[in-house]
């Protein structure tokens, strides 16, 4: 994982450099609204389900027409129960997860094709992205109508003081299209996925708990809840929980309004010559 790090952070520097060199084109503020949606231990079909609603603040640094820099505080929904799985394991596993994100992303944005707010001509284009996000979660669940914090109950074992973070980071892919509505104000329709660097987004990972120690240092409800398979043995001691091959994931869609502070160029038949 450092080494995608290393890599990442040296492309950037890199296209920082090479924007430096030429003519700054200013800067743009907006917001977005969209949609949420997760891929992990209890999505493990890439299906979209349970989608959440999603939103945020948007700020862009434009270097020129190619290049600019993009750092987004977000918020975003996200859930998944094992009832809408189609795997028998799945669904007699039976649990299920909603936490709310908090989501700081920075990333550096290239255009396809040349880009300038208020030109006749290019206005429009496509384009990708990447860089680093920073993220607040907290996985809940339900045990008769009263909703608890899954991390605070150590449902695959954690050592009491030791349960994951609240707060992790990750990888963040995405592409869109862009387009004036008129001189500085533009629309923006974009996915992104992020790339987790932890695998308890769900609140499962691993293998089920020693249910009677678990009993003795976290109470009835983190047994429950660390166990609500409908399958007698399927959560013994030891058996598998989730997989930890792989971290999860969540992506966000949406839409976005943009306004431009920069400089806006003459057209050529403007200008004196």
């Amino acid at each position: 994982m450092m080494r995608y790090i290393l890599k990442w952070t040296l492309s950037a520097v890199f296209i920082f450099q090479v924007a430096i060199i030429t003519a700054q084109k200013g800067y743009e503020l907006g917001g977005w609204i969209g949609t949420s949606y997760y891929y992990g231990d209890l999505n493990t079909t890439l299906k979209i389900t349970k989608p959440g609603i999603a939103g945020g603040l948007i700020a862009r640094y434009n270097f020129n027409t190619r290049i600019s820099v993009r750092t987004a505080l977000s918020y975003g929904r996200v859930g998944a129960d094992d009832a809408d799985s189609r795997n028998n394991f799945e669904r007699n596993r039976n649990l299920s997860f909603r936490s709310h994100l908090i989501d700081m992303t920075n990333v550096v944005e290239f255009n396809f094709f040349r880009y300038e707010h208020g030109h006749s001509t290019y206005n429009k284009t496509p384009y990708f992205f990447g860089g680093f996000n920073l993220f607040y979660y907290n996985p809940t669940a339900e045990l008769n109508g009263v909703k608890y914090e899954l991390r605070d109950l150590g449902t695959e074992d954690q050592t009491l003081g030791q349960e994951y973070s609240s707060i992790s980071a990750g990888l963040v892919l995405g592409g869109g299209f862009k387009f004036d509505i008129n001189r500085t104000v533009s629309v923006n329709v974009d996915i992104s996925t992020r790339f987790l660097f932890t695998d308890y987004l769900d609140d499962v990972s691993t293998v089920f708990p020693d249910k009677v120690k678990l009993l003795q240092t976290r109470g009835e409800i983190a047994v429950a809840l660390s166990d609500r398979s409908l399958t007698d043995g399927l959560g013994e001691n030891g058996r598998q929980r989730g997989d930890t091959k792989g971290k999860d994931k969540y992506t966000f869609v949406g839409i976005s309004f943009m306004k431009y502070f920069g400089g806006i160029e003459c057209p050529e038949i403007s200008k004196i010559r």
